[in-house]
C-alpha cells in the first residue's frame, strides 16, 4: 500500500487510520523479529495520531498524509521518544523537542510507528554498526539492507511502514534504497531542514525519504520542505525557477559505469536505453574528478565528523562515566559509548584537522570538492539529468564486510559525490538479480526536484 491508496481508503471510509495503524502494528510484531528495523515501536503514540487523524477525517480534513503510518530513522528528533542513534552513548537519551520535519508531518496528520534501526551516529553502508542489532534486507534475510538507513529502508520494503524518514550523507538513504528495491530520495542541500537531525557531518547531512513510490517522494517532499528560521541552511524555494524543458536531455557519464560488477552494469545500461521510450535524449558526459570523490569524502566527512560528535562527553546529556578527574570522565565515558566505527571516524577527523596535515588533507579535499561540483556544473549546461547506477552490487551477505572497512566505503563510491556538491538523487529499482533488486541513480540539477522526480517517474 502506498500513500494515495491509503490516503484514498481512509477518505472513502474503507478503513479507520485506527484500524491501518494497528494493522501495521500487528505486522511489525509478526515480521520484526525477523527483519530488525525497528528499534523501537511507538504503539501508544502511533495510536493517539491515528484517532486525532480520524476525527480530523471525519470533520471533513483532507491531506495525502493525513492519518497515514510512517517509520523515523532513529537521528530524527520526535519529542517524548527515545533518540539513541543506534549507539550505547545516547541509549537513554529522550527527545526534548520536534525535529522541524516531524513538526511538518505531525501538522499534516501523519502517524509515527516507530524509530528504525541505522549505523551507529549514521556511520556505516550495512547497518552493522548499530550497538543494538543487525537489519536483514527483506528480500533475502542473509544479506545487509545497506546503511545508514538500512532500518528505514526494510521497513519500507518490508511493509511496515508506509514511506519512512531517513538522512543521507554519502548515500546513506540511495545505497540502501537499491539494496532493499524501494524508492530513496536524496533532496538538495537546503531543501529540507535539518534541525533535530543530530549532526554527523553538517555540510554534507540531508534529511530525505524512503518509499515505495515516485509520487509518495513528491508528496512527502512537498510536506518537509522549505524555509526554516532555525536552520540557516535552509532554502526559501519559493523563490527557485522552476525549469521545465521541451526536450529533456540525460547525460551519461563514463567515470561510473567502469566501477560496477558486469551484472548490476547490464541491468543499469538497460534502464538507461529506456529513456528512448519516454523521448528523452542521452547524451555521453564526463566528470573528470569522479575518482578522487570517494577519497576526499573520507576526509571532509570525519572531520565535520570529529567536530560534531565531541560534544557527547558524559557532562550534558547522554551515557555519563565518572573518572578520577574531568579528562579520565571523558575518555571512560566515549570509550564505553561508542562503536569501532564511530572512534575510527574520529581519530581519522582529529588526524586530519590536527596542526601539520590540516593544509595537506582537509585544505586540499576541500579544494578537489569544488572541482568536483564544478564538473557536475559543465555537465549541467549539456544535460538536464544524469544517470548512473547506485551501487556497485547487489546486497552483499552480512558479515561479508564487516573486517574490511574499506571494501565497505566502496560501497558508496557512486553516491558521494552528490552529496559533496550539494545535488538532489533519486535511486528508484529498475530491475534484479537473482531477485536482489538493483537500483538507478537519477542525478538532478540543484533545487529542481520536480523535474528530477517527474524524469524519476518513468523508470520506476
Amino acid at each position: 500500500m502506498d500513500i494515495k491508496r491509503a490516503g484514498e481508503g481512509l477518505v472513502k471510509k474503507k478503513f479507520s487510520s485506527v484500524e491501518l495503524t494497528k494493522a501495521f502494528l500487528q505486522k511489525i510484531k509478526e515480521t520484526d523479529k525477523n527483519i530488525d528495523a525497528y528499534l523501537w515501536v511507538t504503539d501508544k503514540l502511533a495510536l493517539e495520531m491515528a484517532k486525532d487523524a480520524d476525527k480530523r477525517i471525519a470533520n471533513g480534513e483532507r491531506s495525502p498524509l493525513l492519518g497515514v503510518p510512517m517509520s523515523v530513522k532513529d537521528n530524527i528528533l520526535v519529542k517524548g521518544e527515545k533518540n539513541t542513534c543506534a549507539s550505547k552513548i545516547l541509549e537513554n537519551y529522550v527527545a526534548p523537542y520536534d525535529a522541524t520535519v516531524i513538526s511538518r508531518l505531525k501538522d499534516r496528520g501523519a502517524v509515527i510507528l516507530g524509530k528504525t534501526n541505522l549505523d551507529e551516529f549514521a556511520m556505516g553502508s550495512s547497518t552493522e554498526n548499530s550497538a543494538f542489532k543487525t537489519t536483514k534486507n527483506p528480500h533475502d534475510l542473509t544479506r545487509v539492507p545497506g546503511g545508514s538507513s538500512g532500518g528505514s529502508t526494510a521497513s519500507v520494503a518490508g511493509s511496515q511502514a508506509i514511506y519512512s524518514l531517513c538522512s543521507d550523507t554519502g548515500g546513506s538513504i540511495r545505497q540502501p534504497a537499491s539494496f532493499c528495491g524501494v524508492v530513496g530520495f536524496k533532496p538538495t542541500y537546503g531543501s529540507v531542514s535539518r534541525y533535530g537531525l543530530v549532526a554527523f557531518a553538517s555540510s554534507l547531512d540531508q534529511i530525505g525519504l524512503a518509499t515505495k513510490t515516485v509520487d509518495d517522494a513528491a508528496i512527502v517532499f512537498s510536506a518537509i520542505s522549505g524555509r526554516d528560521s532555525r536552520d540557516l541552511t535552509s532554502a526559501d524555494l519559493t523563490k527557485v525557477k522552476k525549469e521545465n524543458p521541451k526536450k529533456i536531455r540525460l547525460g551519461v557519464p563514463k567515470e561510473y559505469f567502469g566501477g560496477s560488477d558486469y551484472e548490476t552494469k547490464e541491468v543499469i545500461e538497460k534502464a538507461a536505453e529506456r529513456a528512448q521510450n519516454f523521448s528523452y535524449e542521452l547524451v555521453d558526459i564526463e566528470l573528470p574528478h569522479t575518482e578522487y570523490a570517494l577519497a576526499v569524502y573520507y576526509i571532509i566527512m570525519p572531520s565535520e565528523a570529529s567536530a560534531n560528535l565531541a560534544r557527547f562527553d558524559g557532562i550534558r546529556y547522554g551515557l555519563s562515566k565518572k573518572g578520577g578527574d574531568l579528562l579520565s570522565s571523558y575518555l571512560k565515558t566515549k570509550e564505553a559509548g561508542f562503536g569501532d566505527e564511530v572512534k575510527r571516524r574520529i581519530m581519522l577527523g582529529t588526524y586530519t584537522l590536527s596542526a601539520g596535515y590540516y593544509d595537506a588533507y582537509y585544505l586540499k579535499a576541500q579544494k578537489v570538492r569544488s572541482l568536483i561540483k564544478s564538473d557536475f556544473d559543465r555537465a549541467f549546461l549539456k544535460v538536464d539529468a544524469i544517470l548512473a547506477p547506485t551501487t556497485p552490487t547487489v546486497a552483499f551477505k552480512i558479515g561479508e564486510k564487516v573486517d574490511d572497512p574499506l571494501s565497505m566505503y566502496l560501497s558508496d563510491i557512486f553516491t558521494v559525490s552528490v552529496n559533496l556538491a550539494g545535488l538532489p538523487a533519486i535511486s528508484v529499482p529498475v530491475g534484479d538479480i537473482d531477485g536482489l533488486p538493483v537500483g538507478l541513480q537519477i542525478i538532478g540539477k540543484p533545487y529542481q526536484e520536480e523535474l528530477l522526480l517527474k524524469i524519476a517517474g518513468n523508470y520506476a
